[in-house]
């Protein structure tokens, strides 16, 4: 899972990228992908005898739940992670979206977690929990986790954790943003 080298110290760039992928989100994927086509053969070629009425039933209960299940795995495929001079931004699946920017003004602080799992998070995707705050989360494994001035947490699903955090601690500012600006 890793390819960089373990507490290599490099010069800190200017925009820092990184990214976690979840391969088994494709295989979702392709189920949605498959109730969506289940939908269309029945619309087509319906040899239905107990009316209309059950036959668009069905028709539509497949094409809206592929669709539902098809762009919501999508949407989590992969998390892309940039930081800036000023900003973290958390982008996901394949257009971007959900997306969250982050002033690195409201963050207080980052800490490496060795193992984020789906489970403790109550499964992939974009989570919030009351007692851990929020999550993008989409495979299991090495992640940042922000707090933030406000008190809440963010934890992120990424690869080479460990430098997104040595970036995010090299670019805040030690004390605590005027709420005026």
């Amino acid at each position: 899972m890793r390819d960089h080298p373990r507490g290599a110290h490099t010069p800190h760039p200017d925009v820092w990228t990184g990214r976690a992928t979840n391969r088994m989100q494709w295989l979702l994927a392709l189920i949605g992908a498959a109730c969506m086509a289940l939908g269309i053969v029945l619309a087509v070629d319906s040899a239905w005898s107990s009316g209309i009425a059950p036959l668009a039933m069905a028709v539509v209960g497949c094409i809206g739940a592929g669709l539902l299940v098809l762009f919501g795995t999508l949407a989590f495929v992969h998390v892309a992670l940039r930081v800036d001079e000023d900003h973290l931004e958390v982008r996901c699946g394949h257009i971007g979206v959900p997306r969250r920017r982050i002033p690195l003004s409201h963050v207080a602080g980052a800490e490496f977690v060795p193992h984020v799992t789906p489970r403790h998070w109550g499964g992939w995707g974009y989570r919030w929990r009351p007692e851990k705050g929020t999550a993008v989360v989409v495979r299991r494994g090495e992640g940042i986790a922000l707090s933030l001035w406000d008190g809440h947490t963010f934890t992120i699903t990424v690869d080479d954790a460990e430098a997104a955090v040595r970036v995010i601690r090299g670019r805040l500012h030690p004390h605590r943003p005027d709420p005026a600006g």
